[in-house]
C-alpha cells in the first residue's frame, strides 16, 4: 500500500513567482483607520530587537508614538527619524515588519540589535558594521535568487560606519551569518564560515537585507557584540552591550537624518557577494 504522492517540489526560482499577497492592501487598510499614516516624509526606520532602547530613547530625547500603524511599536524622534521595536526577534519577524514600513513608505532601513563572535577578538560592546550577511535563515530565499549572501546598501553602509566611530569604541566592518535556529548553531558551521570571513552570527540581518533589496529600499545592518561561539560562556548581562547598542542608536539616527539631507539618488544595485 502506498502513500499519498506528495506532488511536485516547489521551484528553486521562488523568488521569481508573483505573490498572492500584496502590502500594498496592509498599508490601505492602515490608513483607513489611522489618517496620516504615512512613513514617506521620515528620514527613516531603525529596527530594535531591545524594547529597552526605544524606551530610554523616549525618556531622553522626547519621541512621538505612531500608534496601530504596524503590528509593532514606532515613535518618532525629532529628527524624524521612525524607531521601531516590540515585534519580536528573528529574521521572519523582522521581515513581516519591514513589509508593513515599507509599505506606508519607509524611505531607508537600519536594522541595529545584538551578535555573538566568532572569532577571539571581538568582546562584549564591540561594534560590528555588516559588510555582508550569510543567508543561514529562511526567509531571504522566498525574496532573492540564490547565493551564499547578501550585501547592504553601500552608501548607508559608509555613512552608518562613519556615524558610529566614537572614541574608545571597537568598531569593524564584517561579515554575519544569519540563522532562525538559535539554538541549532553548530561548531561544524562556525570553523566553515570563519574561513569565509565571517565574524559574528545574527538573527535577522540577511532577511531584513534581502526584504530591502527585493523592495529597492536601502537598508544597513550592525550589531554589538554580546556573547561568544569561539569562547563558550554562560551569557552575562555586560554593561559594554547596553553601551554599544545606544552607540549604534545614536548613529543609525545621524545617518538616517543626514541621508534625508543629502541629494537624493537611485537606490544601489549590488551583486549578491559571494
Amino acid at each position: 500500500m502506498t502513500g499519498p504522492h506528495p506532488g511536485p517540489e516547489l521551484p528553486t526560482d521562488k523568488h521569481l513567482l508573483p505573490a498572492l499577497t500584496d502590502p500594498a492592501e496592509q498599508a490601505a487598510y492602515i490608513r483607513a483607520r489611522h489618517q496620516g499614516a504615512d512613513l514617506t516624509q521620515s528620514a527613516g526606520v531603525v529596527l530594535l530587537y531591545q524594547s529597552s532602547l526605544a524606551q530610554q530613547a523616549a525618556r531622553r530625547d522626547g519621541t512621538r508614538p505612531l500608534e496601530g500603524w504596524v503590528s509593532a511599536d514606532l515613535h518618532r524622534t525629532r529628527d524624524n527619524v521612525v524607531l521601531c521595536s516590540g515585534f519580536g526577534r528573528g529574521a521572519p519577524a523582522a521581515g513581516l515588519i519591514i513589509e508593513q514600513l515599507i509599505s506606508l513608505g519607509a524611505p531607508a532601513i537600519i536594522t541595529i540589535g545584538t551578535a555573538a563572535t566568532l572569532i577571539e577578538d571581538l568582546h562584549p560592546g564591540d561594534l560590528v558594521i555588516c559588510h555582508d550577511a550569510r543567508r543561514g535563515e529562511g526567509l531571504s530565499h522566498h525574496y532573492l535568487a540564490p547565493a551564499p549572501y547578501v550585501a547592504p546598501d553601500p552608501d548607508l553602509t559608509t555613512h552608518l560606519a562613519t556615524e558610529t566611530a566614537v572614541p574608545g569604541v571597537t568598531v569593524r566592518r564584517g561579515r554575519a551569518w544569519t540563522t532562525d535556529a538559535l539554538y541549532r548553531e553548530s561548531a561544524a558551521e562556525v570553523r566553515q564560515y570563519t574561513t569565509e570571513g565571517v565574524v559574528i552570527v545574527d538573527m535577522e540581518a540577511a532577511g531584513v537585507l534581502a526584504v530591502a533589496r527585493h523592495r529597492q529600499v536601502p537598508a544597513a545592518a550592525a550589531f554589538a557584540v554580546a556573547d561568544s561561539l569561539a569562547r563558550r560562556a554562560p551569557r552575562s548581562d555586560a554593561p559594554q552591550t547596553h553601551d554599544g547598542l545606544d552607540v549604534l542608536l545614536d548613529a543609525a539616527v545621524r545617518a538616517l537624518a543626514s541621508r534625508r539631507e543629502r541629494p537624493s539618488g537611485p537606490v544601489a544595485k549590488l551583486g549578491d557577494t559571494v
